[in-house]
């Protein structure tokens, strides 16, 4: 597929050639479009809003739904298109995320045939923007204490609450909010132009730096009934697509650590210490084959996941241990990364610190190391340790 590591490995003789295709057409993307202005994109705290019709152009957003003006690729191009953004940066496999696999996925799953009408093709051609308000300030990791509450008035909804780390929620057009109702949770469109919603990008940010997300107030957010999703009761609509977007980390996990241990290698390479190069010393050997191993080992997890997903078999408790072991593995290649780059490791140069950073984001969200940990403890021994 075109990298530092293919003559090591390479899944192309696993692919079809449509999932080259898409992958192909990402890279593309990523290369020619990404890579030149990211490392400015972080230190800037710039979000590039022009990119986003050009995803929609190439098919990206929402790729995998079969829904009007929808690519309906299958699961396992999605996997690899997330690769290829997040090997640029996880900013932008995020956006991608946040857009198609959260709203754009709620929305097709769980709404009705006018409001998919109105919502999806625009979305997918990247005219309008989607953000997913799940997550609260109170705590992230149960959102069956969320506080924010919708109650009938008349024919009209009005919701009052708060949401804390929405991406896209300052420049998205619509809200897909999700609110305690006295019939149980429920979600709703709410467009951000509604009076009393107010969106205001988190400041201080160490970590993905060039994406946006956002705090959240929703205060007597007055919308109509047919705002309602119908098809979505309770929290196994939230948690539904909160899997599709888990899926599509298990891949692009693997893209930044791709990143990381090609600038490794080519370090390891090109630096020369002590009369040779550094890659010709035992130790770093052994850390490169050590991350290789686990690139190796990670993408061919997110392949089977993939083909799994494609047949309608992957269950939550595969894409836990799919997302655990992705983000820790990148993590670490990450970590491996700086250290044969020795001091130059922690400039913008090379793009590893960059990676390590936005990782943690991604380490933290769509649920976190300990719960994935304790949802697969749970799957193991029949015995939930949540509370």
């Amino acid at each position: 597929m075109g990298t530092l590591l293919d003559d090591a490995f390479s899944i192309d003789p696993l692919l079809s050639d449509e999932e080259r295709d898409w992958a192909a057409k990402a890279r593309t993307f990523a290369t020619e479009r990404i890579l030149p202005v990211i490392e400015q994109d972080f230190e800037d705290k710039h979000f590039r809003r022009e990119f986003v019709g050009e995803l929609g152009a190439l098919g990206l957003l929402g790729m995998h739904l079969k829904d009007e003006g929808c690519a309906g690729a299958g699961a396992v191009s999605y996997g690899l298109a997330c690769l290829e953004l997040e090997a640029a940066d996880s900013g932008w496999r995020t956006f991608v995320s946040v857009q198609g696999s959260l709203a754009m996925s709620a929305i097709s799953k769980f709404g009705s045939d006018e409001q998919k009408r109105e919502w999806l093709p625009p979305m997918a051609r990247g005219e309008r923007i989607g953000c997913f308000a799940l997550t609260e300030p109170g705590g992230g990791s149960d959102p069956a204490a969320m506080l924010t509450f919708a109650h009938r008035d008349g024919d009209d909804w009005v919701i009052r609450g708060s949401k804390r780390w929405i991406g896209l929620a300052s420049i998205a057009d619509v809200a897909v909010v999700w609110a305690a109702t006295d019939d149980g949770v429920r979600g709703f469109l709410v467009p951000t132009s509604t009076p009393g919603f107010t969106a205001t990008p988190i400041e201080g940010k160490l970590s993905m730096r060039a994406s946006i997300q956002c705090d959240v107030v929703l205060d007597d957010v007055r919308v109509p009934s047919d705002a309602l999703l119908p098809g979505a009761r309770g929290l196994s609509g939230p948690f539904s697509c909160l899997n599709e977007a888990r899926y599509g980390i298990v891949w692009g996990a693997m893209g930044a650590a791709r990143s990381c241990l090609e600038a490794a290698l080519g370090r390891a390479t090109s630096r020369e210490v002590f009369g040779k190069p550094i890659g010709a010393n035992q130790l770093v050997q052994q850390k490169l084959a050590n991350m290789f191993v686990e690139y190796e080992k990670g993408v061919l997890l997110a392949l089977h996941l993939g083909r799994l997903k494609e047949r309608g078999a992957l269950t939550p408790t595969q894409i836990s241990v799919g997302k655990l072991n992705s983000v820790r593995e990148a993590l670490a290649i990450a970590s491996e990364a700086r250290s044969i780059l020795g001091g130059d490791g922690i400039t913008n140069e090379f793009p590893v610190m960059r990676h390590l950073a936005n990782l943690e984001s991604v380490r933290t969200y769509e649920g976190t190391d300990e719960i994935h940990t304790l949802v697969l403890g749970r799957a193991l021994t029949g015995l939930a340790a949540f509370a």
